[in-house]
């Protein structure tokens, strides 16, 4: 199912991960880290090959280009043709205007690739890599070498590039065309670039790869990357169902979006914001933390909710590890019935072991609905002299302080709405 847009990958997370060059590789970035991983197997997988470009950051962070560069090769070799090659008949006859820009296209991508081979791709050290994408970079500098850069780059250094060499790399180009070599080099060389920057996000935050455990998620000292100043929190699941209270403002909603982006990057194989992690497996995300209305299919904030629970219970119930998140579940309803059918999602989600189930609410009446496998936690909000000092710690148990009144009687509106003066226009 996955329903992740909550998390706000696109418009927020991708800006975290984004050192990009080019929208080749920053639509790349974006792909996966939209695309959850489905196995254990993967994720150790991809944290070995991040890992391994960390290995290399003393080469790769000063990885870099002319943009232009980039996309004029780009743009050339894709579109190259048998037709651009017999601009080569040149070598009998004064060049045209067409066969002088096919010479200046040559010269562009020869001192291009000769970069990206000489400063970086040869002294990359591959030991470092897991053999699976061993194999990608060999192919990228198989792509590479075959062109014989340093050769046609000393000749154009040199200004004795002739017009035999010029036939040469329009032959080599027609070769790598026909056996589909330059498409997939892009495709190479741009998730090589993904995961550089990725790597190079991961270094300059400081995140850290979490370690897997069936049945347990502990983080410690972790946060949203995207508040400034953030109050970093420890967290231990002591159960599979973890009911969140506190007051309004106390942090619950940046709470939740933080441990739900903690387990889903982890999940695809990238380091996370907390100085130390210990995640579960999961094929299956659900976060609904902003309220919204399903315009298009005629639904109400509750209705909505109803749907996605009963799609995170058929997924949990077929097996699946889910990672679900409820953000003040049922308050679209009457409190009434808010507490019955919270009891009910409550207890009933708690019999899916294999997943975890993080709900917020301020119904006060849930307080002594628990059980060993049901937890609650709250952000912690002090009065000091009858204001509220939020403090965005997380503390195991239940939060009995009630904002509301103190906020509404602060602002003057207890005054002002008991006044019995009449206000005449």
């Amino acid at each position: 199912m996955n329903n992740i847009q909550d998390l706000n990958i696109k418009n927020e997370i991708l800006a975290v991960f984004d050192y990009s060059l080019n929208s080749f590789t920053k639509n790349k970035i974006l792909y996966l880290l939209e695309t959850p991983l489905k196995s254990e197997d993967k994720i150790a997988e991809r944290q070995n090959i991040l890992k391994a470009f960390m290995a290399n950051m003393k080469v790769l962070e000063s990885y870099s280009y002319t943009v232009l560069y980039l996309n004029e090769v780009h743009f050339f070799l894709n579109n190259f043709s048998e037709v651009n090659s017999k601009s080569s008949r040149f070598l009998f006859s004064g060049p045209s205007d067409d066969e002088i820009l096919l010479n200046n296209k040559l010269h562009q991508m020869v001192l291009f690739f000769n970069r990206l081979e000489s400063v970086y791709f040869s002294r990359i050290n591959l030991i470092n890599f897991p053999e699976i994408y061993r194999k990608d970079l060999n192919r990228i500098l198989s792509f590479l070498s075959f062109f014989e850069l340093r050769h046609y780059e000393f000749m154009i250094r040199e200004k004795r590039l002739k017009r035999k060499h010029l036939k040469e790399l329009t032959h080599k180009i027609l070769k790598l065309k026909e056996e589909g070599k330059i498409e997939t080099f892009w495709e190479d060389l741009f998730l090589f670039e993904s995961y550089c920057s990725i790597s190079l996000a991961i270094k300059n935050r400081n995140f850290t790869f979490p370690t897997f455990k069936e049945n347990e998620i502990s983080l410690k000292d972790f946060f949203h990357p995207l508040v400034k100043n953030p109050v970093k929190n420890d967290f231990t699941a002591f159960s599979n169902v973890i009911v969140l209270n506190g007051p309004n403002m106390s942090g619950k909603s940046t709470f939740l979006k933080s441990i739900s982006l903690c387990v889903y990057l982890g999940n695809l194989g990238l380091a996370i914001p907390a100085s130390k992690a210990v995640i579960p497996f999961c094929n299956d995300f659900s976060i609904g933390i902003n309220k919204r209305d399903a315009i298009l299919n005629g639904y109400s904030h509750f209705m909505t909710e109803i749907m996605n629970l009963k799609d995170v219970v058929l997924n949990a119930a077929e097996g699946n590890r889910s990672f679900a998140v409820f953000d003040e579940l049922f308050s679209g309803t009457n409190v009434e019935d808010a507490l019955e059918i919270c009891k009910t999602t409550i207890n009933g989600l708690s019999k899916y072991t294999n997943s975890y189930f993080f709900i917020s609410t301020h119904i006060q009446e849930l307080k002594e609905f628990t059980n060993d496998k049901i937890s609650t936690f709250y952000l912690d909000c002090e009065l000091i002299n009858n204001v509220p000092t939020f403090t965005y710690k997380l503390k195991k148990g239940w939060s009995d302080i009630k904002v509301g009144r103190i906020l509404f009687d602060e602002v003057g509106l207890n005054e002002l709405l008991n006044s019995s003066k009449l206000i005449d226009k």
